[in-house]
């Protein structure tokens, strides 16, 4: 394969995934009134990791992690978002769309960088390394501090109780970061009784 073309099929994986910038979520950026896009979320939550690595619950890799954050919500551009909350979150099915969307999505780099970044993607999913339960501690923290900050915006909005958060939100954080599920639950204490949820 010649060079040209394989820069061709990056330049077709970049251009697809431009589209997840159309793919809203439930959080508002903390500066404006409309709703955050999945490529945002993705941006922030990646520096979110950099950040924080230091507290992770185990030495990890930052640029394996920052990989997996950048790498894993691009399923959503055939998938759309689905709230944490909510039941098409999880399941099978849910689980089985999202794979099929990556192997799309990734099928149109060059084989080798393919296999590659769906690798990321696996682990990442499975949660079985220390970067993955620091990747999804971070995913899960974002929102978190989103809604603190404005609020309670998106769990207002969506019927989201105080304990949804600490069995689906914090209870992942704690896994991969055990410093900020604890700051949470400070905070989410306080959120509480400013009436922040639904």
């Amino acid at each position: 394969m010649s060079d040209f073309s394989q820069l061709e099929q990056q330049f077709a994986f970049i251009i697809e995934i431009d589209r997840l910038k159309a793919v809203l979520r439930k959080n508002k950026p903390v500066t404006l009134d409309r709703y955050e896009n999945t490529a945002e979320h993705s941006w922030q939550v990646a520096l979110l990791a950099l950040t924080l690595t230091r507290h992770a619950t185990e030495p990890v890799d930052t640029d394996k992690v920052i990989r997996m954050l950048l790498l894993h919500d691009l399923a959503e551009i055939d998938t759309g978002d689905a709230i944490l909350y909510g039941d098409n979150h999880h399941g099978a099915e849910r689980e089985q769309a999202e794979r099929t969307a990556v192997q799309r999505i990734f099928g149109l780099l060059p084989d080798a960088q393919a296999a590659t970044f769906f690798d990321i993607w696996q682990e990442f999913e499975d949660q079985r390394t220390p970067e993955a339960r620091f990747a999804h501690a971070m995913d899960r923290l974002m929102p978190v501090l989103l809604n603190l900050a404005l609020g309670g915006q998106s769990w207002r909005e969506n019927g989201v109780s105080k304990a949804q958060v600490l069995a689906r939100a914090v209870s992942q954080v704690a896994l991969g970061c055990p410093l900020a599920a604890d700051w949470l639950r400070d905070k989410l204490d306080s959120a509480d009784a400013a009436g922040f949820f639904g």
